[in-house]
């Protein structure tokens, strides 16, 4: 359908990312975006590490995994087409106990399923080439793994969009969604823009935002916080790349990492905390209507029940930085407490099914007019390019 608008509901990277791919595949379409916020990239791109992940953690075969993949070349191509960061500083997975080899093998396997570039296992003594300061007994190293800046790209989609002459309403908080003949009204107190096609990209607010399309409830976000810690400035030298541990495939966190950032600072984390706030960012920050959801959703006490033990190590992190830093000291030993100071936090949006499974892959699904971004966890903001080409290449075969 030509000269039809498109609103699409929330300014983070993957809202703005679909929102430009309509705007320049679609010649005649008109594309709005609605953000709640004063500016773009405000939430998780905002808070996002920067990590430009190569496809190494994702089942083959998975939306993310294909999607990161193909993110990766479109990112790297844009970044620099715009003189926008992007480093290729490279990744060593880590392995600092006999038992978690096996999973480091496993890791290799599925990473040369997903045709990660130039990823290798290296030795012990390999890995002190690499990181002379590093621990570990085996690593597998990705030279090609990057760090970017979101928010800066993000601003750049933002530009593109309005550019190509589509619009970036900012201060638009969705309070209703309603189907009217030919299209849909979405509402912002008494202000109503309609639109032929709507995509919600709501992050933080994805289920709530999808409850008002009458979506199906599930899956229900629950707020994860992830605090940072920062390497003082005459510590930084310590970490030429990015230093991460093998993961526990229980989960879907990748544990707490050393992370370079292109303004030359060196984080340490994330932990992951449930967070008694959509957006709380802090650990005073409590919502009694968010906790209230978070508590009468029958898949929260599900998932306490599998998981209590290792929430309450992570909460222990979020208390003391000496126990934040214990499980960072394996992988680069020495560094301690005394070498780091409190850094930001983000919290991640993580889906949560009724049965208590912490949803893995991306989820997205249309329902007629209205197709909804319900997962979109990291790498999503790698694969943002990639996802938005998915979604728009789905929305446009209906």
């Amino acid at each position: 359908m030509a000269d039809e608008t498109v609103g699409v509901v929330g300014a983070g990277i993957v809202g703005l990312a679909t929102a430009r791919e309509i705007a320049l595949r679609r010649p005649g379409t008109r594309v709005v975006v609605l953000e709640k916020e004063q500016a773009v990239a405000v939430h998780q791109t905002g808070h996002n590490s920067g990590v430009v992940h190569a496809g190494i953690y994702y089942a083959p075969g998975s939306l993310k995994a294909d999607l990161c993949v193909r993110g990766v070349a479109m990112l790297r191509e844009y970044c620099q087409e715009r003189a926008l960061p992007y480093e290729e500083i490279g990744k060593l997975v880590m392995a600092v106990r006999e038992d978690e080899l096996g999973r480091m093998e496993n890791l290799y396997e599925r990473a040369k399923n997903n045709h990660v570039p130039d990823l290798r296992k290296v030795s012990k003594d390999e890995i002190k080439e690499i990181e002379p300061n590093a621990g570990g007994i085996a690593a597998l190293h990705s030279p090609r793994t990057a760090i970017t800046d979101y928010k800066a790209i993000a601003r750049e989609f933002a530009r593109d969009i309005e550019d190509s002459g589509g619009e970036v309403r900012l201060g638009f908080p969705v309070t209703s969604i309603t189907h009217v003949p030919g299209g849909i009204e979405v509402a912002s107190g008494q202000e109503r823009i309609k639109v032929d096609r709507l995509i919600l990209c709501a992050g933080l607010q994805s289920d709530a935002v999808a409850k008002l399309a009458q979506d199906k409830q599930e899956p229900k976000i629950i707020p994860f916080r992830g605090e940072y810690m920062l390497l003082k400035p005459d510590r930084t030298h310590l970490v030429r790349g990015l230093v991460y541990p093998v993961p526990d495939p229980r989960y879907p966190f990748l544990g707490v990492h050393f992370t370079p950032r292109v303004d030359g600072s060196v984080e340490v984390g994330p932990n992951a905390v449930l967070a008694l706030a959509r957006e709380g960012y802090t650990l005073g920050r409590i919502s009694p209507k968010d906790l209230l959801g978070i508590a009468a959703y029958p898949g929260t006490w599900r998932m306490a029940a599998q998981h209590w033990r290792t929430g309450v190590k992570e909460y222990r992190g979020a208390l003391s930085a000496a126990a934040f830093m214990k499980d960072a000291g394996l992988y680069v030993p020495g560094v301690g407490v005394q070498d780091v100071v409190r850094g930001g936090a983000g919290v991640r949006a993580q889906a949560l099914d009724r049965d208590g499974t912490l949803v893995d892959d991306f989820r997205i699904h249309a329902a007629g007019r209205i197709t909804a971004v319900r997962n979109a966890p990291s790498p999503a903001a790698t694969a943002s390019m990639a996802i938005a080409e998915h979604i728009v290449q789905a929305v446009f075969a209906c």
